[in-house]
C-alpha cells in the first residue's frame, strides 16, 4: 500500500499533466480557465504530499482544528476539534496556509510561491468572472510554462522523482490564435488590475539564476537542420495552415536586404544586369511570394506609417532563372 504522501503525488501528477493536455488542445474555448482551475489543484495536491511526508504521513497534520464552546457554560473547551465539512469529512489545510508555511521553513522556493499566487488570482477572474481580451492568452503562455516548469521542478527536489515519462510543455504561443503586436486591447476594469497585479509580482521577485519563476519568455526560432525528423516548416498563403508568427527582430533577420543591398548583390553577381524595366518587373513579381520579400512599416508600431520591401536572400534563386551567373 503507498503512502499517504505518495498517493497525493501521483494524484498531483495526474492533475497537472490533465491541465496541460486540455491546454494544447487545437481548439478548447475554455482553455486559460480549465488550466488555471487543474493547475491550481495539482500544486494543492503537491504541496499536501509534501506536508504529509514532512510530518510522517500522519493524516490528522492536514486537519484543520477548531474551539468549541461548552453546552454546559457556554466557555470554550480546552480540547480542540477537527472541524468538519457538511457531509462529515474533515476540512483540511488549504493552498494558501500551506505555501506559506512551506515558505516560513523554506521547503518552497519563493519563486514558485509568486507564480502559484499569479495563477490563483487568474484561476479566481476566470471562475468569478470572465477575461475576454486576447492578451489573457499571451499572458497565461508565460504563466502556465513557469507553472509547469517550476511543478516538474518541485516534484524533482522534493521527491527525487523525474517528469521525463510526461510531457510537461505548454504548446508554444505562437501556434496559437493570437492577435499580432500591433493590435490595440480593450481591457476590462478586473483584467486591468490582474495585469498590473502580474506584473508587480514579476518585477520584485525577477531572478535570472533560479531554476523556478513566476513567468518565463518563450521564443520560437527556424533554423536550419539536417536531421532526418526535424519539423518541416514552409510559408504558405494557405488559410488553414498553423499560423507561425515572427517577433520584427525575427522579421528583419529573415529580410535583412532592402533595394540598394539586393541591387548591389545582383550587380556582383550577374554578368548581363542592369538596373532596368526588366529587373523592377521581375523584382516587384518575386516580392509578392513571402519566401522572398515583406512589406516593412517604416514605424513598427504605426501602422499607418510608411511601407519599404525588404527581402530574403534566398530571392536571387529567381534572378539566377533570368541572368546569367560571372564566371571567376
Amino acid at each position: 500500500m503507498k503512502a499517504r504522501s505518495k498517493e497525493l503525488l501521483d494524484r498531483a501528477i495526474a492533475a497537472m499533466v490533465a491541465a496541460i493536455e486540455i491546454y494544447n488542445k487545437p481548439s478548447f474555448p475554455y482553455r486559460a480557465e480549465a488550466f488555471s482551475i487543474l493547475a491550481i489543484n495539482g500544486w494543492e495536491l503537491i504541496l499536501k504530499a509534501k506536508w504529509l511526508a514532512e510530518h510522517n504521513n500522519r493524516a490528522n497534520c492536514l486537519y484543520v482544528y477548531e474551539i468549541r464552546q461548552k453546552k454546559t457554560d457556554g466557555k470554550n473547551s480546552k480540547k480542540r476539534y477537527v472541524k468538519r465539512t457538511d457531509a462529515g469529512n474533515p476540512f483540511t489545510h488549504s493552498l494558501s496556509y500551506l505555501g506559506n508555511k512551506l515558505i516560513e521553513s523554506k521547503k518552497l522556493n519563493p519563486l514558485a510561491w509568486n507564480n502559484i499566487q499569479v495563477l490563483i488570482e487568474l484561476r479566481d477572474s476566470c471562475i468569478h468572472f470572465y477575461n475576454q481580451s486576447p492578451i489573457f492568452r499571451v499572458r497565461l503562455q508565460e504563466i502556465g510554462a513557469a507553472c509547469a516548469k517550476n511543478f516538474a521542478t518541485a516534484v524533482q527536489d522534493w521527491f527525487g522523482r523525474p517528469l521525463s515519462e510526461f510531457e510537461l510543455h505548454l504548446m508554444p504561443l505562437a501556434f496559437l490564435d493570437l492577435p499580432t503586436c500591433n493590435e490595440g486591447f480593450l481591457l476590462n476594469a478586473e483584467e486591468k488590475n490582474f495585469l498590473s497585479f502580474l506584473e508587480s509580482v514579476e518585477q520584485s521577485t525577477y531572478n535570472p539564476d533560479s531554476p523556478y519563476a513566476v513567468a518565463v519568455n518563450i521564443e520560437i526560432k527556424f533554423i536550419r537542420s539536417k536531421a532526418k525528423d526535424a519539423l518541416t516548416a514552409h510559408i504558405s498563403n494557405d488559410p488553414t495552415a498553423i499560423p507561425v508568427r515572427l517577433t520584427p527582430e525575427q522579421t528583419r533577420e529573415r529580410y535583412p536586404w532592402d533595394y540598394k543591398t539586393l541591387t548591389e548583390k545582383c550587380q556582383n553577381r550577374y554578368s548581363n544586369f542592369k538596373v532596368s524595366s526588366q529587373y523592377h518587373i521581375l523584382r516587384k513579381q518575386v516580392q509578392e511570394d513571402p519566401k522572398y520579400g515583406h512589406m516593412r512599416y517604416l514605424d513598427e508600431n504605426n501602422p499607418g506609417s510608411g511601407k519599404k520591401p525588404y527581402f530574403n536572400p534566398n530571392i536571387l534563386n529567381e534572378f539566377d532563372k533570368c541572368y546569367a551567373l560571372k564566371t571567376t
